[in-house]
């Protein structure tokens, strides 16, 4: 029996037309108090679903809807401006909406004319933390992005069809890079136009405000024949309770513009990477808790929150110091005793194996499972790649450590002798001319270790740069799997020996027995 599908799954893009048909009609037809509160209550629940998202993202081409979202976004909520505005001036003192009023009363208080004027305070301070900082700082950013986004895309692509032409990537893998590589462009490109829906949105507030405000006044004390002082009352703190319900959604889409347009290129979520960036260095911790601890007991200031403030930095600290110990300790056992650090059932000194990839230490985070461990994935994709192309069936490649080796060296062996050696930069790039060259790039000079190419080392600042230079830019994973290919690509009879030769016939018995008959026979 076929599984029942909602409207949603079956019709979304009428669904979604309905929608947007229904957001603008709210411009236009009058809305009852008790459904312009529940428009407001989902106006706010969008906005934080909107902003957690964006934290929790992996990468910005994942919530590549943001854009439209935003010009939706605004649309709806100016509808809910023109809606308010239209109950507020033909009700006055009757007025039901209760969204507006509760807001109103939780901002503004029953304090009277002093409450009124705070309430007054807190708005303006909030549209202009909105209109000069968040939204002019997104505003600004976004342009910056979109325009070294599209600078550097052809060579990026050109990137990409290097490592497919050096047989670094397959043709699907290329595909999808090339795909997120425009989902990225697209984005950007999208997201400089769709930023200034939020500054246009904050203005609006901004004028509505000032039409309530006077209008209402006016309307209260010529049409209804209220006196200046219930007129004043009653449409300030209307205002101002519509004010900040309208524009705290329009803040926090404003604070998830800006997440999405500053966060930095990551396979992992906003927390992941602060709570990794943040505990690199237990020291910082140690410092900033005894400048704390030091201020606890200068005159004036409050020691019973600057003191144990300070102890609470040093105690992380030290927590994080024990952990950096453990995990050291933890290496130094599985050197000891030769048990594997888990690369594919991998490290330890085992010098007749097939083929093996020796690391130094300040390598092993490339095959750290809790460091994204980038570089087992790649040689696992690469034993498959062999097997598609050379028809080689390549066995188990065992990742292990050698302190003997300089700490950012790392060497191939094929059955105990080594067949490739080079040396890395962890935290730099190795940069290639791969054609025309507008500019030249700084750097160290090297050699690329699988093709023998002049190549430079550069730093994570100047990556961008080096890319609209004509450049090609290979990050300290990508150096060795590529090496990897070459070797096995020049060492293929040495891997292929009886045993591997006894795998592919047993493998082939299974599809195909004739054939394995004949290549026994022969």
């Amino acid at each position: 029996m076929a599984e029942k599908r909602s409207f949603l799954e079956r019709f979304p893009d009428f669904a979604f037309a309905v929608l947007m048909v229904l957001v603008v009609m709210l411009i236009i037809v009058p809305l009852p108090a008790v459904l312009l509160d529940f428009f407001m209550a989902m106006n706010v629940m969008i906005a934080l679903v909107v902003l957690l998202t964006a934290f929790f993202v992996p990468r910005v081409i994942d919530f590549s809807l943001f854009p439209t979202m935003l010009l939706v976004f605004t649309i709806f909520g100016m509808g809910l401006n023109v809606s308010s505005t239209r109950l507020i001036l033909s009700q006055g003192t009757r007025f039901a909406g209760q969204m507006v009023r509760a807001f109103s009363l939780f901002v503004v208080g029953s304090s009277g004319d002093a409450g009124l004027g705070i309430g007054v305070i807190i708005f303006i301070i909030l549209i202009a933390v909105q209109a000069f900082v968040i939204n002019k700082g997104s505003t600004r950013v976004s342009e910056v992005a979109a325009r070294f986004t599209l600078d550097a895309m052809p060579t990026r692509q050109m990137a990409i069809q290097t490592e497919l032409t050096n047989g670094t990537i397959t043709e699907e893998e290329a595909a999808k890079r090339k795909k997120e590589l425009d989902q990225e462009i697209g984005f950007f490109r999208n997201m400089d136009g769709a930023v200034k829906y939020i500054s246009g949105s904050v203005k609006l507030g901004i004028f509505i405000t000032v039409i309530n405000l006077l209008a209402g006044i006016v309307i209260g004390m010529v049409l209804r024949g209220e006196s200046f002082t219930v007129a004043i009352q009653t449409y300030s703190r209307l205002t101002v309770g519509d004010g900040l319900l309208s524009q705290l959604p329009t803040l926090l889409t404003s604070v998830a513009t800006g997440v999405m347009v500053t966060r930095p290129s990551s396979e992992t979520s906003l927390g992941k990477d602060a709570i990794r960036e943040f505990t690199q260095n237990d020291i910082i911790y140690f410092i900033a808790g005894g400048t704390f601890v030091v201020m606890g007991f200068l005159p004036g200031f409050p020691w019973y929150l600057l003191i144990p403030m300070g102890g609470l930095l040093a105690a992380f600290a030290m927590r994080l110091r024990r952990i950096r110990k453990g995990n050291a300790l933890s290496v130094q056992a599985a050197q000891k005793t030769g048990a594997p650090m888990d690369s594919q059932e991998s490290t330890g000194i085992a010098p007749l194996d097939p083929l093996s990839l020796e690391l130094g230490f300040a390598l092993i985070p490339l095959v750290d499972k809790e460091k994204g461990a980038e570089l087992l994935d790649r040689v696992k994709r690469i034993r498959q790649e062999a097997g598609l192309d050379l028809g080689l069936l390549v066995p188990k490649i065992r990742i292990m450590d050698n302190m003997r080796l300089e700490p950012s060296e790392y060497c191939f062996k094929i059955k105990g002798i080594e067949a490739g050696r080079s040396q890395i930069r962890i935290g730099q790039y190795l940069c290639m001319k791969t054609g025309t060259v507008t500019e030249e790039i700084e750097g160290e000079k090297t050699t690329d270790p699988a093709f023998g190419l002049p190549a430079v080392w550069i730093r994570e600042d100047d990556r961008e740069r080096a890319y609209r230079a004509g450049f090609a830019v290979v990050d300290p994973p990508t150096i060795i799997d590529t090496h990897l290919t070459q070797i096995i690509k020049r060492h293929a009879a040495e891997i292929l020996g009886r045993k591997e030769v006894k795998e592919l016939i047993d493998m082939t018995e299974k599809t195909n027995k004739v054939v394995a008959e004949e290549v026994i026979k022969l």
